[in-house]
Formats: structure tokens, C-alpha cells, sequence
């Protein structure tokens, strides 16, 4: 009779404590801690953006995907393979994430058929082997445009404290002589009624 209520109020816990149930994604075929999500035309705004955390494998490939999120493998530290060839990768400053998760791979052999499909001129080019200067030198004007603004920004905020802190330093010169000359003119009126 105790154990069978020791296992009634066991249960009753189990109950209560919040279990985390991973849900395979919907446009994914999920098998013990493989994830197959290919061929199922997924791009960067579709491409499931939680994986289970002791998944192994994702199959990420034959789709529209042009680059990863950042940070989308990161929090995956059971992750051994990732499928991702046949895709139209855009070698822009979206590809930083992946490239650099790329290189972190210690068997990069699988990774050789993944390819600039844009721009121009890295067409065909592995994305492994290509260069942060070569990705950074694609990235939009805007960037170097808001840079630039700031700068400017930054530059007249330093030319108005500069003019501020000289009529502060105007200010107080002129504030000093009023003082000494306060100072002084009841002196020198005490003087001349002293004689």
C-alpha cells in the first residue's frame, strides 16, 4: 500500500514537471537524431531555424537556400554532418556565417562540392577556399554608407562640444575679470573715503 502511493505522488511529480518534447519540423523527416529536410524547396526565411540539440545529421540539400542564419548550427554540439550541396549560395556577407562554420569542421572532405552559384565573380568558386576580404569586399554600399555617416556624425558632435567648451572657457574668463573687478571696486571705494 506505501509503495503503491509513493508511486501515485511519483507520477503526480512527473506530471507537473515540464517536459521539453522535440517536435520534428513539418517540412522535415525526422529518424532517431537524423534530420532529413531535402529537397523541400526551403530558403532562407523557410529553413526550419530550431534543431533538436542531440541531432547528428541534417540533410539540408536540393533546396533554395542561398545562405544559413547566423548562428543556426551553433548550439548543436552533437552535430557531425550537414548536407548542404545543391543549393544556390550567394557568396555575399550573408555567407560569413557559413563559411566560418565551414571552417570550424574538422573533416571539411564533405564540404568540397558547396559553390558560389552569384555574384559573378565567384561563380563556381567553393566557398570553403574563399577569403573574408573576397566575401566583405561584395558587401553593399549601405554598409560603407552608414559607416561613413556615423563618422560624420561623430565629427560634428566633436566640432560642437569643441565650441561649446570654448564659450565655456570665454564664459569663465569674463566671469573671473567681473569678479576681480567686483572684488576690487569696493576696496578702492573704501580707499578713496578713507582719505
Amino acid at each position: 500500500m506505501q509503495i503503491a502511493r509513493q508511486q501515485d505522488v511519483f507520477l503526480v511529480f512527473l506530471s507537473l514537471v515540464p517536459v521539453a518534447v522535440f517536435q520534428c519540423p513539418v517540412t522535415c523527416l525526422c529518424s532517431g537524431t537524423s534530420m532529413d529536410c531535402s529537397s523541400r524547396e526551403l530558403n532562407v526565411s523557410t529553413i526550419p531555424m530550431h534543431f533538436a540539440a542531440t541531432v547528428t545529421e541534417i540533410k539540408l540539400n536540393n533546396n533554395k537556400l542561398s545562405s544559413i542564419p547566423n548562428g543556426l548550427f551553433d548550439p548543436l554540439q552533437y552535430l557531425r554532418l550537414v548536407s548542404l550541396d545543391n543549393n544556390p549560395w550567394i557568396c555575399d556577407c550573408n555567407i560569413l556565417y557559413l563559411r566560418s562554420w565551414l571552417l570550424k569542421q574538422e573533416d571539411r572532405t564533405q564540404y568540397k562540392n558547396i559553390k558560389c552559384s552569384s555574384p559573378a565573380e565567384f561563380q563556381g568558386r567553393l566557398i570553403l577556399y574563399l577569403t573574408e576580404d573576397e566575401v566583405v569586399s561584395t558587401c553593399q554600399d549601405w554598409y560603407c554608407s552608414l559607416a561613413v555617416m556615423w563618422q560624420i556624425g561623430l565629427f560634428i558632435f566633436i566640432v560642437i562640444q569643441a565650441i561649446l567648451l570654448i564659450f565655456v572657457i570665454i564664459f569663465l574668463r569674463r566671469f573671473e575679470a567681473f569678479s576681480k573687478e567686483a572684488i576690487r571696486a569696493p576696496k578702492e571705494e573704501h580707499f578713496r573715503n578713507a582719505m
